[in-house]
């Protein structure tokens, strides 16, 4: 078993997922329980994650440093790497700084570092920077900007990188982490196929014949956990689809083919749009929309559950970068309260069933396949649960729900026509709440400007901007100009995850 040691990194529990990927257990333990954890698990390796403090200027998140000492191997990521690095005697300092795409070169490649090529693409995503080594260690790869971005420490068995090997969009990231569980470590790796049976089983335990109520938005998410639910207890599933106005046009088409042609269940359809643009009058700031969001969300349910008394559980498409962004380990910083997550009020009067929260987006996709979804709908593009709330910038009002609409269906046409739409996880319009000015039949006009943002990725926790043909761009942008009103320009989002997110808000 390898411990990980969560200093609060949004990717900690990505690197457990990378190594039960390569067959390796994993156990996890906030810095402070790491030495009594050490004591009564007894790691073969030991993994410090990244994390959101800053060394340089608070180094209170610290660790027992007779970790260091057990001659167990540990390999340190981003903070873990610099926190190894002040507890031995090295220096850190706020200075240098890199986030999202960086190539990282290695001079020598002893160890864990012996990797398919010397130079390779990494994600880096950091404001500290180890600029003093201690005693002992060796640097072997640089970054442009960074003198120690991997280093090793051969008598003490101490490793320190301060790129992330986790990140999909990390070139060999999972070589490297390979070769410290099985080269280092010792581990066996025995991959483990995922298995939707298993939990199809543990929902039956669960709920056993008690009916529930399962949100449903004709997502991947939400349909692959109603779908496994359905497989565990029938006829007591009650879908729900809560009609917001605030979803993709043809979403109510989607949920209804959803839930009778592919999983036979009482679908129910609330229409609550006046609600939502009443409940969103006036706010502009995100999170305070999210979290109006979230209390509005439960308050239907709950309307819903008392004409459902012998309903006790409301299932969710809760995924975990849904968790981790909504702070969800103890030393997180809160990136956006997801409206099921951090946007649910405290008092929820239902036990939460989540069959999907330890997932990420791609592994949902494999389940959903393996448990025998069509392809269409395992491999549509996400839409976030509070819809075109989160990409209009500032208040919501019917105005511009409008145009976000408008500008969002040309994006989709403009993809589809190229025959690009599947090869991208996300694209979009954003009404983004700047104005600028444009010269439209030999007038000035003041008026919005349109973000578009379109991306690759896996599991939602690193992306890479779509490099779409300018002449693509080009039709978007005309038709938008030309179709949505009171639109002055268009820009493309060229910005990779991190340090961006996914949605503007």
């Amino acid at each position: 078993m390898i411990l990980i040691i969560d200093f609060g990194s949004q990717t900690a529990h990505l690197i457990g997922r990378r190594l039960r990927q390569l067959g390796v257990e994993v156990a996890y333990a906030y810095p402070e329980d790491a030495l009594s954890t050490i004591k009564t698990q007894k790691p073969k390796g030991i993994i410090f994650s990244g994390g959101p403090n800053d060394i340089s200027h608070d180094a209170t998140l610290s660790i027992d440093t007779r970790v260091l000492t057990l001659g167990i191997p540990v390999l340190g990521i981003c903070y873990g790497w610099q926190l190894i690095a002040y507890l031995l005697g090295g220096t850190v300092e706020h200075s240098k700084k890199e986030f999202g795409p960086e190539d990282i070169i290695f001079d020598t490649q002893p160890g864990i570092f012996s990797l398919p090529k010397k130079q390779f693409t990494a994600i880096m995503s950091h404001g500290d920077t180890v600029t003093k080594l201690p005693k002992g260690f060796m640097a072997v790869g640089h970054t442009k900007q960074v003198a120690y971005a991997a280093v090793i420490n051969k008598h003490k068995n101490l490793y320190g990188i301060q790129f992330h090997p986790e990140a999909d969009h990390t070139q060999y990231g999972l070589v490297l982490l390979k070769n410290f569980a099985k080269a280092v470590c010792g581990e066996t790796l025995n991959p483990l196929a995922l298995d939707p049976k298993k939990i199809i089983a543990s929902i039956m335990d669960t709920v056993g014949n008690k009916k529930v109520i399962c949100a449903v938005s004709g997502g991947v998410d939400s349909t692959v956990t109603a779908y496994l639910i359905g497989k565990a207890i029938g006829k007591n599933l009650i879908p729900v689809y809560v009609d917001s106005g605030l979803m993709r046009p043809e979403t109510d088409r989607r949920v209804k083919y959803i839930f009778t042609k592919l999983i036979h269940a009482n679908l129910i359809i609330i229409d609550a749009k006046r609600r939502y643009l009443d409940t969103l009058k006036g706010i502009t700031d995100p999170e305070e929309k999210r979290k109006a969001i979230g209390k509005l969300y439960i308050d239907i349910f709950n309307e819903i559950a008392k004409k459902h008394a012998d309903a006790t559980f409301l299932a969710q498409g809760t995924i975990f970068s849904d968790v981790i962004e909504s702070k969800g380990s103890k030393h997180a910083s809160k990136i956006k309260s997801h409206h099921n997550v951090g946007g649910l009020p405290d008092n929820v009067p239902f036990q939460l069933l989540e069959p999907m929260r330890e997932y990420y987006k791609d592994e949902v996709r494999e389940l959903g396949k393996l448990a025998g979804l069509p392809e269409d709908v395992i491999n549509q593009q996400p839409f976030p649960g509070p819809g075109y709330a989160v990409r209009i910038r500032g208040e919501v009002t019917e105005k511009r729900l409008a145009q976000v609409i408008i500008a969002d269906t040309i994006v989709l046409e403009e993809m589809k026509c190229a025959g690009l739409y599947e090869n991208v996880f996300q694209c979009f319009a954003v009404m983004t709440g700047a104005f600028s000015t444009a010269v439209k039949g030999d007038g000035r006009v003041f008026a919005e400007v349109v973000g578009i943002r379109a991306f690759e990725s896996r599991d939602i926790m690193t992306s890479r901007w779509a490099h779409i043909p300018y002449e693509v761009l080009e039709k978007m942008s005309s038709r938008i100009v030309n179709e949505v009103p009171n639109v002055s320009r268009v820009v493309y989002d060229i910005t990779t995850k991190p340090p961006a997110t996914m949605e503007w808000e």
